[in-house]
């Protein structure tokens, strides 16, 4: 059988890092979504950044993809370097930069598709669904030695989809209102009929199969025509997690990506046999975490039982820490596990600066603060 050089893997070195971030673009004057994202692109073109900023689907976003690193630490400073360049740039133009997962008040009729052909093909594809992608994640990318150790992290990682939507859950506000979810950004996902989770493939050969059928059907082209929660990346040889929303800050970000990389490294070196089951409560429990955050419930596959997920997550959390202090993220995680114990969440963040002011453009305004290292903790 023949293989694309696109799915071709690339072996990468193990357990390294990257993040892509999807970030906002606000106009001061009325605190909605700008359309300045090439403006700002072309001024941080003549600057010396490391890692890569890039358009996204619409033009009131860029993405900020990080360099390759074996440590949370070194992540975290190249992610404030960028942040920082990119606050400064957006200054000049009079514009305002934040994260979380979605913008609290816009209207996806008023975004307009950036000029590039894939993305003009995506909206020729789905229509309005391409401007409801207006939604801002933070996709993770871990590094695997072989293509058969990706399609293994991308079923064992599965099971803690649910943990990385909670932990990272910063979109509460959509379309004007409190949409009562912690999460609303993954309802904009769920739309596309290529969301979900990879079918359960023993190995790479078994998933080039696969991939190989749905290309002769006309169904994808490619790997990015496939929205799944986690997928192997060939190109890259990592394993993507993309299920969580862009934080509120840069050091949540490398926060999470250090509890990936903690996971991996676990199941790495465990070489457990990944079951089925996760796939039968997957649905169910994204909701739960979308919904509810750490307040939530898990079905757990293992014991066959439901459990609260703060529980599952300080668990999952547990059972890394060994990795976590060979990895040196180990105090990371232990952020992560004050705030689970504490319920906090970016989107409680948000509700509270609204619950403060009563305004949903006092709560821009309040992320684009702390995305710019100005907002109250």
């Amino acid at each position: 059988m023949s293989v694309d050089d696109e799915m071709v893997f690339k072996p990468s070195a193990p357990l390294s890092i990257g993040v892509e971030l999807e970030l906002q673009l606000v106009r001061p004057r009325d605190l909605d979504l700008s359309r300045e994202a090439a403006e700002l692109l072309a001024r941080l073109e003549r600057r010396k950044l490391p890692g890569a900023i890039k358009p996204e689907i619409t033009e009131s976003m860029i993405e900020l993809n990080s360099s390759v690193h074996t440590s949370c630490v070194a992540l975290g400073a190249e992610l404030e370097t960028v942040r920082a360049a990119v606050v400064k740039e957006a200054q000049v133009l009079n514009l305002r930069v934040s994260g979380g997962g979605a913008h609290p008040f816009h209207d996806w009729s008023d975004r307009r598709i950036f000029p590039t052909d894939r993305f003009r093909n995506v909206l020729e594809r789905y229509g309005y669904l391409a401007k409801q992608f207006t939604v801002f994640g933070q996709h993770i990318h871990v590094g695997c030695p072989a293509a058969d150790d990706a399609i293994y992290l991308t079923h064992m990682l599965t099971r803690h989809v649910p943990h990385f939507i909670a932990l990272s859950a910063a979109s509460p506000y959509y379309q004007g209102e409190d949409t009562t979810f912690q999460s609303s950004r993954l309802t904009a996902i769920n739309a596309f009929p290529l969301a979900g989770h990879i079918p359960f493939v023993q190995d790479w050969a078994a998933f080039l199969e696969y991939f190989e059928q749905m290309k002769r059907f006309g169904i994808v082209a490619s790997m990015k025509d496939f929205y799944w929660d986690i997928r192997p990346k060939p190109e890259y040889g990592t394993v993507e997690i993309r299920v969580c929303d862009t934080p509120l800050t840069v050091e949540r970000a490398a926060q999470l990506a250090a509890y990936a990389q903690a996971l991996a490294a676990r199941y790495l070196a465990e070489r457990q046999a990944p079951g089925r089951a996760v796939y039968m409560v997957n649905s169910y429990n994204r909701f739960e975490a979308a919904r509810f955050g750490v307040k939530g419930r898990l079905a757990d596959p293992a014991s066959g039982t439901m459990r609260p997920l703060a529980e599952d997550i300080l668990d999952g959390i547990s059972s890394v820490m060994p990795q976590a202090a060979e990895l040196g993220c180990a105090e990371a995680l232990r952020a992560l596990a004050a705030d689970v114990r504490a319920a906090y969440s970016d989107a409680n963040w948000l509700r509270q600066r609204h619950a403060a002011s009563g305004s949903i453009g006092d709560v821009v305004r309040a992320a684009a603060d702390r995305w710019a290292g100005r907002g109250s903790s």
